[in-house]
């Protein structure tokens, strides 16, 4: 009887528990290692956001200025008016705005990424 378990063991094919465990393991610590390396790049992509939209602002206070001749007195005019520079307000990755009229100059402070 002994002998017939032997052989239907030995004619089967598979994986040991042992196996699968180390195959588990190996999985696992792949797996770690890439979700520490997608939030690196979440954090690369609010800074990188942030900086395209002082970008895009500057250069629309830039054009206000080459079309009138002085800065615009707030940076809503820049999206809203007779006509706007850009389509709607930039999100600036939820910090805060500050504008100079005189010097046409922006500052954020806060948010995420800023």
């Amino acid at each position: 009887m002994h002998r017939k378990f032997e052989e239907l063991r030995a004619k089967q094919a598979g994986f040991t528990l042992v196996e699968l465990l180390i195959v588990i393991t190996i999985l696992g610590v792949l797996a770690a290692i890439v979700v520490f390396s997608v939030r690196g790049i979440n954090d690369q992509s609010g800074t990188t956001a942030c900086a395209s939209d002082v970008a895009t602002v500057d250069a629309a206070i830039e054009a206000y200025y080459a079309s009138n001749g002085a800065y615009p007195a707030n940076l809503a005019s820049l999206w809203s008016g007779a006509s706007p520079l850009l389509k709607s307000s930039p999100a600036f990755n939820g910090g805060t705005v500050g504008y100079n009229s005189t010097s046409g100059t922006i500052t954020i402070n806060g948010g995420s990424g800023c």
